[in-house]
């Protein structure tokens, strides 16, 4: 039987979040290369960028007629990349990803707001479920994800402006993902090449610097970032933008534990308690609904 498209965009989205758990990586290659942060950025938005021109050439009519609409909505959600990716490179990855994921409590306020959409008890449940389970990874309280410096604030920051772009995307679902991402990388670039130049003109990466990390950054956007943003930005269109930010909870756990396989960052019975607690957060309502439609199918 194929799953409802209400299925199919709960699991993409599923799919996406635990995609941009390993987002940080040809980031933090890219640091380790010896490139400046706001450069880091640039350099990460430009190899999508390029890749996906051949695909706005033969997309540029779609481009065209999204208009204004589709382009403000891709330059938010752009602005939202931008501010995590600048994020993991100036704070801890888990903290960068802690802070964007107040995005649930973001969506489902501004869903409330702008879409109408009602605030289920499950949803609450979902929403306390995600918070308890984020305060256990940072230890219960003791390392409250509390803005600290500025990587933080973009941390913070991303996750609010994210949950603009997905009402946006669900408010007006016409525009194609395809041309969505394209926008996504597009406003990327332009917005962090305006940052790296303005703000870091002398530290202009050289072709040398750049290319011991190519391989891994062209394997990582052909094979996971590309199809993870498409995802994205697909399964949004067809859900309430609060169950999109609890589905993208995700990304949390293949993050935290990506962080402790390849960065050597502690991994016990505390990240494991609170990755449970962040999973059941995540399926409690796809979950819900599932059985749900099975008792009603008998």
């Amino acid at each position: 039987m194929i799953p409802s498209l209400e299925t199919r965009a709960k699991l993409a989205c599923l799919y996406a979040g635990g995609i941009w758990g390993l987002f940080w990586i040809p980031l933090r290659e890219l640091e380790q290369a010896g490139l400046h942060g706001l450069w880091i950025t640039m350099v990460y938005f430009l190899v999508p960028t390029v890749c996906l021109l051949p695909v706005a050439v033969w997309r540029w009519r779609h481009v065209l007629h999204g208009g204004v609409n589709l382009q403000i909505t891709a330059m938010i959600s752009g602005i939202a990349l931008l501010l995590y990716s600048t994020s993991i490179v100036y704070t801890d990855v888990v903290r960068a990803m802690l802070l964007f994921y107040l995005t649930p409590l973001w969506g489902t306020i501004l869903a409330r707001i702008f879409l109408g959409d009602a605030v289920t008890p499950m949803r609450i449940v979902a929403m306390v479920l995600a918070v308890v389970g984020m305060l256990t990874i940072f230890g219960l309280g003791v390392r409250f994800p509390i803005p600290q410096n500025v990587g933080d604030w973009m941390g913070l920051g991303s996750g609010m402006v994210w949950a603009i772009a997905m009402v946006r995307i669900r408010h007006d679902s016409s525009h194609s993902a395809i041309e969505l991402t394209l926008g996504f990388f597009m406003w990327s670039l332009i917005l962090s090449s305006g940052a790296a130049f303005i703000l870091a003109p002398s530290f202009i990466p050289s072709v040398a610097q750049t290319l011991p990390a190519m391989p891994l950054l062209l394997t990582f956007m052909a094979l996971l970032i590309l199809p993870g943003t498409i995802a994205s930005l697909w399964g949004p269109k067809h859900l309430s933008p609060g169950l999109v930010g609890l589905l993208f909870m995700t990304e949390i756990i293949v993050g935290a534990i990506s962080v402790a396989l390849l960065a050597g960052e502690p991994f016990g019975s505390r990240e494991i308690t609170g990755i449970a607690l962040i999973a059941g957060a995540s399926l409690l309502e796809p979950l819900a609904s599932l059985i749900n439609r099975r008792r009603y199918a008998v």
